[in-house]
C-alpha cells in the first residue's frame, strides 16, 4: 500500500514521539486536528497505528494487514455506490430542495435531454441560493449548480481508496460515479456517508469473524 506524504508524516511523528495524541501531530504538521481525522482512522484501521483512549496513539511495527486492506480500501467503488437521483436542468429549484429532502440525500445530479451528466447541485447550494431569494419556484436548477467540467467523478472500477481521497482533496461529499464508456453517464454515487458506513460495517463483521 502507497500511503499520501502526510500519512508517511504522521508514521514517523508517532514513531518519534509515541504516545502522542492527535491534537500533538496536528500541532508538529502544522494542522487542525480535523484535518488529519481521516489519516489517523485509515492508519488505524489497518494496523500500523493503534489508539488508546487518553493516552494517544502508537506505532505497532506491524505491516498492512492484506485482508483489511482489501476488504476496507481495495474494493471497487461499484460494490459500494448507490442509486444516483438525477432531475432535469429545467426544474425550479423550489421542485428540487423538496427532491432533495423527499430522498434524504444530500447532493442531486443534474441532466439533459440526452440523459447526460451536466451538473451537481448540493446542500450548500441551495442555502447559499435561498437566503435572501424569493425566487425559487420560478429559478431552474440549472442557474445555480456546478457545471461540467467543474465536477469530479469517479468509474465504478475505481478503489475506494482512490475515491476517498478524492472526497478529501476536492472537500465534496459526494462523487458521481460514471460509465467507462461514457464520461457523462451516471451509473452510481458515492458519499462520505455510504464510505462511512462501509468502514464500519466491516470493522463490525471483522471482529464477529
Amino acid at each position: 500500500m502507497n500511503f499520501t506524504e502526510r500519512q508517511n508524516k504522521i508514521i514517523e511523528i508517532v514513531k518519534e514521539h509515541e504516545p502522542v495524541s492527535g491534537d500533538r501531530i496536528a500541532g508538529y504538521l502544522g494542522l487542525s486536528r480535523a484535518t488529519l481525522r481521516s489519516d489517523l482512522a485509515v492508519l488505524t484501521m489497518i494496523g500500523i497505528l493503534d489508539a488508546r483512549t487518553k493516552v494517544g496513539y502508537f506505532y505497532t511495527g506491524h505491516d498492512v494487514k492484506p485482508l483489511v486492506y482489501d476488504q476496507l480500501f481495495d474494493l471497487p467503488v461499484k460494490e459500494i455506490m448507490i442509486t444516483p437521483i438525477l432531475v432535469e436542468q429545467t426544474l425550479s429549484v423550489y421542485d428540487a430542495v423538496t427532491n432533495l429532502f423527499m430522498y434524504d440525500v444530500g447532493s442531486l445530479y443534474v441532466k439533459n435531454e440526452a440523459d447526460e451528466l451536466i451538473g451537481v447541485i448540493s446542500r450548500k447550494d441551495f442555502l447559499r441560493f435561498v437566503i435572501g431569494n424569493a425566487n425559487a419556484e420560478n429559478t431552474p436548477v440549472a442557474m445555480i449548480m456546478t457545471r461540467m467540467p467543474n465536477i469530479v467523478t469517479v468509474t465504478p472500477d475505481v478503489s475506494i481508496l482512490e475515491a476517498g481521497n478524492l472526497l478529501m482533496k476536492r472537500r465534496v461529499d459526494s462523487l458521481p460515479v460514471v460509465s467507462k464508456d461514457n464520461p457523462l453517464k451516471v451509473v452510481g454515487k458515492l458519499t462520505k456517508t455510504r464510505l462511512m458506513s462501509h468502514f464500519i460495517q466491516s470493522g463490525n463483521d471483522s471482529n464477529n469473524s
